[in-house]
């Protein structure tokens, strides 16, 4: 049977807690391979959101691309950041022209991210093929998604190369940005807060054509040890 805790969040009706022996464990070191049928590191780091990103080259042609690692990784100034597994067309452009939208992915904006993800010609207009509407920027030369509720502009800070622990370069690449301008659509927001389950986002959860589906249902709210501050209380 199955309960529901005070903030409607479901409770396991076997709830996990013991503690993991070693031999309970698949072991493997990342060099000498997984032994799996996938590989499960992206597996586990999940699920993660998506990046959608749209840039330009210095001539103006369009290119609106997903990226399965992304994040955020500042409040003040707010800093996002996508990483690229090789030297692709968004890569080259954010380097180059130094800016770069970031678009929010909805279950109903599924299809049309992932006919974004094919291996198209350079130039060709991802846009298009997807069946977008492109929408102006206020400060950067980066159209945003208009179908997508929620929208990010970007400016370059860094572009990164990764590297291994002995320094041996990688090829794959970290491009952080700081936000200078945010698109919320206004039904969104309830009370002065972001309702963040509202637009059912879509994230990457590893394995091939894996996705994750946000609603309110499965949301649930912990509070904070005594003490403790967050810059989202704050009003920052």
């Amino acid at each position: 049977m199955i309960g529901f805790a005070a903030h409607g969040f479901p409770l396991l009706a076997h709830p996990w807690s013991g503690r993991m022996d070693l031999h309970d464990m698949h072991f493997y070191e990342p060099a000498k391979g997984h032994g799996l049928r996938h590989n499960p590191f992206n597996a586990i780091i999940a699920p993660r959101p998506i990046g959608w990103i749209s840039s330009r080259t210095p001539n103006g042609e369009i290119n609106l691309a997903p990226y399965s690692f992304f994040n955020a990784f500042n409040y003040d100034p707010p800093i996002l950041g996508f990483a690229s597994i090789s030297w692709k067309d968004t890569v080259q452009n954010v380097s180059e022209t130094g800016e770069f939208v970031w678009n929010l992915v909805t279950r109903e904006l599924g299809d049309r991210m992932n006919a974004t993800s094919a291996p198209l010609a350079r130039g060709v207009d991802e846009f298009e093929v997807a069946g977008l509407t492109k929408a102006p920027s206020r400060f950067v030369q980066v159209p945003r998604v208009a179908e997508s509720r929620a929208a990010m502009e970007c400016k370059v800070t860094e572009v990164v190369q990764f590297k291994t622990h002995t320094g041996e370069p990688v090829q794959g690449w970290l491009i952080l940005g700081e936000v200078i301008a945010v698109y919320i659509d206004k039904t969104l927001i309830k009370d002065g807060v972001y309702q963040t389950a509202q637009p059912h986002p879509i994230l990457r959860a590893g394995r091939g054509g894996d996705y994750v589906e946000v609603t309110q249902d499965r949301m649930f709210e912990m509070d904070r040890p005594p003490g403790s501050s967050h810059p989202a209380f704050h009003g920052s």
